[in-house]
């Protein structure tokens, strides 16, 4: 039953998307484009999105289950930190550039809009880089973990490795 719930979010969320014309690079570029034909319309938009956000997560913090039951799971980062401020600059210049962004370019894809599929793909490939990375860097830090324990066994053995003969 929670699929079903989210299915109709998700839809409602969509249908917000195409009403607003969120779906529109044009729209969405002309209200970028403060320094030239400016349209404050998805001002509205952003304005509204806003207000829902607030009032739903007011209503959240205080329960600790979902009108389904389920858990209520909250982001708990309040940090600004370098990752963030990398990720929220590569998507805004992302959606300058195409227009688009995730959820808009997802709406599109079932207008047969050309553009949105490219920027799905591109978008996707981007995961998966990003995922590659993230793998890479635990990686990395697995490693330097094991290297470091090494090291303080080492050290506490007198220089000598516990079990082997020098």
């Amino acid at each position: 039953m929670t699929i079903f719930y989210a299915f109709l979010a998700g839809l409602l969320f969509g249908i917000g998307l195409i009403v607003s014309d969120m779906v529109s690079p044009s729209k969405v570029l002309a209200f970028l484009d403060v320094a030239g034909k400016w349209d404050p319309s998805l001002a509205v938009v952003a304005a509204a999105a806003v207000a829902v956000g607030v009032i739903a997560y007011a209503v959240a913090r205080k329960r600790t289950d979902t009108l389904l039951g389920t858990p209520m799971r909250l982001p708990q980062a309040t940090a600004i930190d370098p990752r963030l401020a990398l990720g929220s600059l590569v998507f805004g210049i992302g959606w300058g550039l195409a227009g688009f962004g995730p959820g808009p370019a997802l709406a599109a894809l079932g207008t047969g809009h050309v553009k949105a599929f490219l920027f799905v793909v591109a978008m996707i490939a981007g995961m998966g880089i990003y995922e590659f990375a993230e793998y890479k860097r635990a990686q990395k830090a697995r490693s330097a973990l094991a290297s470091e324990h090494h090291a303080h066994e080492h050290h506490r053995a007198g220089g000598k490795h516990k079990g082997r003969r020098h």
